[in-house]
Formats: structure tokens, sequence, C-alpha cells
């Protein structure tokens, strides 16, 4: 592997996954890797450690500056995707009694290593006590003690508290950096604003590949066989749920052969059913994700949905029969009428079923403790084409002599 310059390999890495990056940092010295991770966004630092080796993850740690060490050991033992995989170590903590000359001195040399914006303040135990504003440090008096200073009414996140709740709790708050503290209050790191919000939008960005097998981790630059090995397993479900769509149209199959009209509107129905479940799946995802559904709403999504559905396969159902209609009369059928009726209920019925399919399927995935991002859209073509074949023909075969 040819050498790259600092720059160059940190804009190597930003296109890589975490996986990729752990590759690439195992063949360099501890020490660039060091610098690389310290660059990185903290929870894709994190997972980076994560997919290290476990010798050479040592050597890492080993090789960074104690304070930094210290707080990549303690995020691990909190869960993938929480603010505790976040923290970065407080570099600015002080004691009340100290005065406003001494916290002045300390901080012109702090701020040589560290890109500080707040001080903290906390007691013997290093439980949190207060935060400290440089505005107002300036402003008091050299002797005044700490204690006087600082806003007492802190607010700080959980260490183990999920990336959604705790972007629910700060996207009003416009502070640049969260302290993270213990159930006894504690100080156990710092959460910078941005941070934060650049980690929530690298999981919503993958909810789309999620959706259809697309592991999130999985890049333009992973390599084939890994990629093989994420995909291939849903390409499998989908194929055995897409024989649960072929059995539908292999029952009727001498319908289709009395009525080849028929498959003409096969494609039509399953992708206009299809389509409408789409839209809900990506609004009920959006709202999980982004915490707008509230426990106990979830019969009013599952409604909402299922009467958006109605109305829309009404209106879309009066085209496609239109559709039907003049396609008949120029096959020269003499049910044309009665096949627009076919087509229109069919897609009444099927928009209804994928509204509240899409709805009900993350809900379910996420009941049973699953992603309700993964794989979900194979599961709901799974339903909107059985539903909408099943229908279409099932109509034709009762209604068409």
């Amino acid at each position: 592997m040819s050498e790259s310059t600092p720059d160059a390999l940190l804009y190597e890495i930003q296109t890589l996954a975490p996986h990729a990056v752990a590759d690439l940092l195992q063949k360099r010295a501890p020490e660039e890797g060091v610098r690389v991770l310290q660059n990185l966004n903290p929870m894709v630092a994190q997972q980076v450690l994560h997919e290290m080796e476990k010798e050479h993850r040592c050597h890492i740690i080993a090789a960074a500056p104690v304070e930094k060490a210290r707080q990549w050991i303690r995020n691990q033992q909190y869960p993938e995707d929480s603010i505790g995989w976040l923290m970065e170590p407080p570099a600015a903590v002080f004691r009340p009694a100290m005065s406003v000359q001494d916290t002045i001195e300390a901080l012109r040399e702090l701020t040589q290593r560290a890109f500080i914006t707040y001080g903290y303040v906390t007691d013997e135990a290093n439980k949190l006590l207060g935060v400290l504003v440089f505005r107002d440090l300036m402003l008091a008096r050299p002797e005044t003690k700490l204690s006087e200073v600082m806003y007492k009414d802190v607010f700080f996140l959980k260490p183990d508290m999920e990336l959604t709740d705790a972007m629910k709790l700060t996207v009003n708050r416009h502070i640049p950096v969260y302290p993270v503290c213990d159930a006894e209050g504690s100080l156990l790191g710092l959460v910078r604003g941005q941070n934060l919000f650049e980690a929530r939008a690298i999981e919503i960005s993958a909810q789309a590949g999620s959706m259809v097998g697309v592991e999130k981790e999985e890049r333009l630059s992973t390599p084939v066989l890994r990629s093989l090995r994420f995909r291939h397993p849903w390409l499998q479900v989908n194929l055995l749920t897409a024989f649960a769509a072929a059995a539908v149209v292999g029952i009727f199959q001498e319908t289709l052969d009395r009525l080849v009209i028929l498959a003409a509107f096969l494609p039509v129905l399953a992708g206009q059913s299809g389509n409408t479940g789409c839209q809900t799946l990506a609004v009920a995802l959006r709202g999980m994700t982004m915490g707008e559904l509230e426990p106990g709403r979830e019969r009013h999504l599952v409604i909402k949905e299922g009467l958006l559905g109605l109305f829309n396969g009404i209106l879309v159902g009066l085209s496609a029969a239109a559709g039907m209609l003049i396609y008949a009369k120029m096959q020269g059928n003499a049910e044309a009428w009665t096949l627009a009726l076919v087509v229109w209920l069919s897609m009444v019925v099927s928009c209804v079923a994928s509204g509240i399919s899409g709805a009900l399927i993350p809900l379910i995935l996420r009941k049973v403790g699953a992603d309700p991002a993964t794989a979900s859209s194979i599961f709901l073509t799974t339903a909107t084409d059985v539903v909408s074949m099943g229908v279409f023909l099932g109509l034709a075969a009762t209604l068409v002599r």
C-alpha cells in the first residue's frame, strides 16, 4: 500500500466504512491511528476501535493521550448508538472554591492543548455542580469564587441515552457542548452538539439502504465479498417471498388464460399499491427516527394511513379503470365495463392494504425487538403484491364470465 500524506489519509477515510478504516489503520503506526481517530466523529471513532483486532486496539489506546485513552475505554462499556459512544474527555474541570483569577490562568494553559467551550465545576466526588461561561469569568472580580459565578441549573445528558432521545431533548437548546453525567450526577464526559447531530444524520442516511437489506456500514469502498455477505441473505429472503406472489398468480392461471387482458394490468396494480405502501413506510420510519411516534399513537398511524390509502385508491382507481375501459374496448372485449370495475375495486382495496401494511410492518419489527428499517421494504413488497394480485384476479374470476 502506498504511503499517503496526513491530509490525504484523513480525506480518504471519510469515504470508508468503519471496518475499512480499521483495516487501513492496522497497517499504520499506532500514533498515526490515534491522530486519525481524534479527527473523526467520536461515534465513528468508537466504531473503528470496535472493528479492530484486540491487539492493535490496545496499541492505539496505549499511544493515545491519557485522558483520551481513558475516555475511549469508558465509552466502550455503553451501547452502540448511545450518547456514551460520543463522549469526549472534559478538559476544563475546576473546584467551586477556586478564584476567577486562578481559573483564568489555568484556562490559558488548557486552551493550548484542547478546544474549550465551557468550564465545569465539580466537587471532590466529581459530581457536577455548575457550568462556567467565559463571559462571566471575564466580567467577574478576580477574587470571586467559582461557586458565585457558575450556572447551577445544569442540563446534562446520560451516557446510556439513545441518540434519538438525546436529539429530541437538545434540538431547541442550541448549546454547543453538553455535559454527560451518570445517575448520581458525576461528570463522565462531554458531547458536542455538532457531533450529536452529525451522528444522527449518519444513522438516518443509512435508513434507505436498511429498508432493502443493505447494511448501514456498507460504503462504495466495501470489498465485494463483504458486500455480498451483507446483501445476499436478504436477496434470498426476497426470492422466497416473491414465490408467494407467484403462487397467487398460479392459483388464478385459468382466469389469466381466459382473460389475457388482465396480464397487462398486473404490473400497473402492483406498482401503484407498492408506491402507496412505500410512502407510508417512509413516513412511519421517519416518525420513529425523529421520536414523533409516541407510545399509544400507533393505532392513529394505522388508521390515518388506511384512510389515505382509501382516498388515493379511489382517485387513482378511477384513472386506472378508465385505462382498462379504453384498452378493453380497443380489444373488442364485451366485458369492458366489468373489467374497469374490477380494476377500480382492486386499486381501492390494494391501496388500503398497502397503507396499513406500510404502517404495521415497522411497528411489528420494533415490537419483536428488530430494527424497524431492516429490510422492511422487502416484506412490504411481498404484502402489497400478494394482496393486489390476489384481489385483482379473484374479483376478475368472480365477476367476469
